[in-house]
Parts: structure tokens; sequence; C-alpha cells
């Protein structure tokens, strides 16, 4: 059997081949605090690329960032019924404001809160309270606010990236004169999430709305982009909510319009999370580590210098350095090419798989050889192709070479999904496609099922008895009538079932 760097590989377990490639690329680790993670350099690196397009699409659609408070009072999530209710079991409460030593020496909470404070699940309540004073009159609307923050939902079983008890995120709030706007506003969020999965994740995604058990809790409607990965679940990668006015009503967003009468405000909210980094690693890695769509690597290219003595690493490094330069010197996507030199006194074998394991796009060898024809010794990461390449051609190139790989690892993932997704009209059918296909890797099942559906507790209890989830109804398909799968009742409704994280 040929080696690979991670072990077990994709197919042999696929969940603990997700966990050593996120080692093995030295991401992220678990913390000493249950459930919540330590984001690594190179894992930051991911996520603040992901941060810095995403919040120039977030500014070029209008929006501005501000911040709001980590906790918000019982009482204001008390208020909406439904979104309390939705969030109940995932709070974390602060009962007490101090610590003071016992008897024992052993610190305890002392001083109780008059009002118990929740860690924020999320903030629609604390700044629907804000947006309350801030509205007065139409012609204070819309606020168009974005933040970047930390949430808290108490999670019982957790994976690095995909679920944890804190993770990072941005949460968008809007709030609008008229229904025609939010919804304008929820529908315009989703397309910036869906273009930005697909530009510069490099990952495929299906645009559609969630059924009523799935909304999120005191939602008109959701919608959501889903992703499928390399073991056929789905990825919930992005949601956008019209909130219509659930949350004006209670927490008081009301204003005059212009014919001065009290109107309620309609408000949406839009988010995505650090699990873009789970959902990158599982649609583009290998067995040999994390691979990288260029768009966000934290690095473009290394340069690794070759020498076995000083006269070599004199002639080497100036080489290497000037290169760098001629290379940062070039954009690809708008930005400068991400370069780096690692010049470490550690074998050259080690080296290559150390950059193959974190998914760097281009690796270039430089040794004297190589600098006597003026050129590298030039690998792809995605590929593995590899070739001598001239200096000045690979200055020439690299930004085309770049977008080869980011245009090669979307066609892949795309390629993926639609040979395992299929429309399914009977429910034998379906169970059959989401059967393991044998005993030694329960993993290996269907992707997506494109079927016609009911909303009810019937159907909702055999999806549950099946593992199955409803992902979305996709945006833009044609109304085709149809009987459901489950109970056989006419319905044109048609949704992506799959198996899902």
């Amino acid at each position: 059997m040929a080696k690979t760097a991670i072990t077990p590989t994709r197919a042999d377990d696929y969940p603990e081949w997700y966990q050593q490639v996120i080692k093995a690329a030295d991401l992220a680790e678990n913390s000493d605090v249950r459930g919540c993670m330590v984001i690594k350099p190179w894992g930051w690196g991911i996520w603040e690329n992901i941060q810095r397009v995403l919040d120039g699409m977030f500014k070029d659609t209008g929006h501005e960032n501000a911040y709001f408070p980590l906790f918000i009072p019982l009482s204001f999530l008390q208020k909406e019924a439904d979104h309390v209710e939705g969030f109940a079991k995932e709070c974390a409460v602060v009962t007490h404001h101090r610590l003071q030593p016992d008897a024992n020496g052993k610190l305890q909470p002392a001083s109780p809160l008059e009002e118990p404070l929740i860690v924020r699940p999320t903030s629609e309540t604390i700044i629907g309270a804000m947006y309350a004073k801030w509205v007065q009159s139409y012609r204070d609307l819309p606020i168009l606010i974005n933040q970047w923050a930390n949430v808290v939902r108490w999670e019982m079983r957790t994976r690095l990236f995909l679920r944890t008890t804190e993770f990072l995120w941005q949460e968008g709030h809007t709030a609008h004169a008229t229904e025609a706007e939010a919804r304008e506003e929820t529908m315009k969020m989703l397309d910036v999430y869906a273009d930005f999965a697909e530009n510069y994740m490099a990952m495929p995604v299906i645009k559609g709305e969630k059924t009523a058990g799935e909304r999120f809790p005191g939602a008109v409607a959701t919608y959501s982009i889903e992703a499928m990965m390399q073991d056929r679940k789905a990825l919930q990668a992005g949601t956008s909510h019209f909130l219509g006015q659930n949350f004006s009503k209670a927490q008081g967003i009301k204003f005059q319009d212009q014919n001065g009468t009290e109107q309620l405000a309609w408000t949406t909210s839009w988010g995505v999370s650090t699990r873009l980094i789970g959902g990158l690693i599982m649609t583009h890695s290998d067995d040999d580590g994390l691979v990288l769509p260029p768009k966000l690597a934290p690095k473009h290219i290394v340069l690794l210098p070759i020498y076995r003595n000083d006269e070599e690493k004199a002639a080497v490094l100036p080489y290497v350095q000037s290169l760098k330069k001629e290379l940062e010197a070039q954009l690809f996507a708008e930005t400068k090419i991400r370069v780096h030199i690692d010049d470490r006194d550690i074998r050259g074998g080690d080296k290559v798989w150390y950059h193959i394991k974190r998914g760097v796009p281009l690796r270039a060898e430089i040794g004297p050889k190589d600098i006597a024809k003026n050129g590298v010794f030039l690998a792809r990461r995605d590929t593995g192709e590899k070739a001598g390449v001239e200096r000045s051609e690979l200055v020439a190139t690299i930004a085309a070479r770049l977008q080869a790989i980011q245009d090669n690892l979307f066609q892949k993932a795309l390629k993926m999904r639609e040979e395992n997704t299929r429309t399914i009209d009977n429910l034998d059918e379906l169970l059959a496609w989401f059967t393991p296909k044998n005993e030694k890797d329960p993993e290996i099942h269907g992707g997506y099922a494109l079927c016609h559906f009911t909303e009810n507790k019937e159907v909702d209890a055999l999806l549950k008895q099946h593992k199955l989830t409803i992902r979305n109804m996709p945006l833009g398909l044609e109304d085709v009538p149809g009987k459901c799968i489950f109970t056989g009742q006419p319905t044109s409704k048609r949704a992506i079932i799959a198996k899902s994280y």
C-alpha cells in the first residue's frame, strides 16, 4: 500500500482522518476548557483571510461594523418566546460576580447577581434593544450593522471547528422600514455567502430555504447554503434569516413613517462562523493533509533553499530572497502574493512534508543546480505535479498558477457533488441510497437526495429514525407536482435530504 502522511486515511476512518489533518497542519487543538479550542497561527491565518474577504464584501454592500456586549440579561431572551425556547438548552448562564475562599481556602462563587446574564449564543435580543433606542423615524432606517465576535453554545459533543462550545463568527443585524427591503437584504446576504463559498473557498453550495422545523428560533424564514463534504455528508455553511417583525415587537423597535404613523421595523440577521474552516478541510484535503484554496491560504508559495555548505548558502540565500521580492510584487485576487522562505536547519524531506501537510498551494525548491538554470523546482499541492520552471516564467505566471489551483479545487468538489446527487421518488430507494455500502466503512453511503416531501410529525420521525435531515428547499427549482416520499401525500415541495454535520 502507498504510504500517506495522514493515518488513518479518509477511507479507513473519516472522522479520525479529519482530526489528524488538523493536528498535522497545526491548525488548532483542544484547550483545558471542555469543548473550547485554541486556534493556532496557521489556523488563525486562514480565519484572518476569511474575515478580510468577507468584511470587504459586507462593506461593499453598505454594512458597517460595530460591537455589542458579550452578556445578555435573561429578561431580554424571555421577551421572545420562540427564541428563548430555541436556545435555552445551549445557554451558559452567569449567576455570580465574584469569588471568595471558603473555610478551606477553596474559591467559591459569591455575590449572586440580581438578574442572571446569558453569555451570548447569538445577539438578536441585545442588539434589538439598542436599535429600539436608535430608531424613532423612518429617516433612521435602514440600520445595516455587522459584528465580529465570539459566541457560546453549550454543546454536548464537540469537534474542532465544526462544533465547539465557544466559536468565532460574524453576525449581521439589520432593521428596515418595509418588508420588501428586509426580504431583499436577506437574499442579498445569502448571495454574498454563496459567492464567498464558491469563489474564495472553492466550495460549491446549494442555496435554499429551510423548512419550518429547521428555521432559526423566532424567524419567519431561514435560508442556508449547503455544501457536500468528501464523506458525502452535508454541512450548513451559512444562514440568512428574515425575522419579520417578531423581534421588533419583542424589543420595541418602532418608528414614525412618512405619514406620521407608528410602525414596527422589519429585521434580518445572518452569519457564518469558524465552521467554515472545518468545511474547507473536509471539502479539499487528502490523505497527505490539508489542501488550501489559494485565495484563503496564509501563504501562497513557500521557497525552500537547498545547500550543503556555507559557500552554497552564500549563493542560494540571496537568490531566494530576491525571488521573494519579485514574487511579492505580483498580485493574485487583488492581494500581494504571500511568500514564505523556510530556511530552518532541518532535513529537506521533513521540510517538504511539513508544508504538504499544511496545504501550501505551491512549493519551490531552490539549490545550486536550479540557480545555474536560473530557475526553481516547483510543486503543486493539489495535483502533486512537479517540474523545473524558469525564474522569469514563475514570476510572470504565479497568479495564473494559483488561479488554476483555485479553479481545479472547485471543479473537483463540484464533480464530486454532482456524482453523488440524485432525484429519488420512493422511500425504499431513499433508504438504500443512505445505507452504508459495506460494514467496514459505515461512512460510504449516498450524498444528496432531491425528494418531494411534506412537513409533519410523521415525516420528522422517519427522518430522525434514519438519521437523515432536510437540508433546504433549493431556490429556483421548477414546480413539479409529486407525492411525498414518506407519506404519499400530493405535494410540489422538493428538498435536499442528506446525512449531515
